[in-house]
């Protein structure tokens, strides 16, 4: 008797600090690991300038939410089309900031975010970080309630917990790490959310994020703060989870390092 074979979705979620200057390392990881799923951040353009064309000669579609000089969200498909059910989230305090862009694609809801950094904290940016946190929590409630499968996909710039992040204690300042901010990425996730890499990974040392300062990634001092959340309804399908670490270390590489999962399809 032949084995079935179960075939499976990868997403992935890239902060990739400015999709223009960073397109060969883009579509070299594109290439080289054929996520089905992409969610970008950071792409640091206005609409008529993401580079929509190469993205479609490697072979994905492409839905994107820019802004001048900062921000920016995107999601790339080469499964079918993403079918966009949402762009901006539901009560941002400021929706003059592209940072939120959700589809539907591959039987999948797919969330993507950029949540603000919030530094300096205290301060109006670190105010604003908590009140888009609000917003996201409501949203997110809203497709728990819904029972949907549903991913959360993006930076969260939260470090959820200190072995999130290389010598915590020196952290203890910041607003990817302040209490408040950890506290709010609890809640949602006690929404019923699943944190797929700890729910694989629950003691491992994983970082997704390495500052360009101080030789960071050489030394491994790094942060996890880009997440893939996953409802209820989804978290079965979970099979696997991981960060792409060594695209990182590429040449003119963004900060941040791709993060995936892998779903059993439904």
């Amino acid at each position: 008797m032949r084995k079935s074979v179960v075939r499976s979705v990868r997403i992935a979620t890239y902060n990739v600090n400015g999709v223009n200057g960073r397109l060969p390392v883009l579509l070299r990881w594109l290439a080289e690991t054929a996520p089905d799923i992409v969610c970008l951040q950071e792409l640091k353009a206005p609409d008529e300038r993401f580079p929509a064309e190469a993205i479609a000669a490697a072979g994905y579609q492409a839905i994107w939410h820019g802004q001048p000089r900062w921000n920016g969200v995107a999601m790339l498909s080469r499964v079918g089309a993403p079918v966009e059910t949402r762009r901006g989230l539901p009560g941002d305090p400021d929706p003059s900031q592209s940072r939120y862009i959700e589809a539907a694609v591959a039987g999948v809801l797919v969330a993507g975010l950029y949540l603000p950094n919030g530094n300096p904290q205290p301060g109006p940016r670190f105010d604003y970080k908590l009140a888009w946190f609000e917003a996201l929590a409501g949203h997110a409630r809203s497709l728990i309630d819904s029972g949907l499968p549903v991913v959360l996909a993006g930076d969260f710039n939260v470090v959820p917990t200190p072995r999130d992040v290389y010598k915590p204690e020196r952290w203890q300042e910041d607003a990817l790490f302040a209490p408040e901010v950890r506290a709010a990425f609890a809640r949602l996730v006690d929404q019923g959310w699943s944190d797929a890499i700890r729910t694989l990974h629950p003691d491992a040392t994983i970082y997704t994020f390495w500052d360009y300062f101080r030789d960071a990634y050489a030394r491994d001092a790094g942060l996890r703060i880009d997440h893939l959340l996953l409802s209820p309804a989804l978290a079965g399908r979970l099979r696997a989870a991981g960060v792409d670490r060594d695209v990182r270390g590429w040449d003119k590489s963004s900060d941040h390092a791709p993060t995936w999962i892998e779903l059993a399809e439904h």
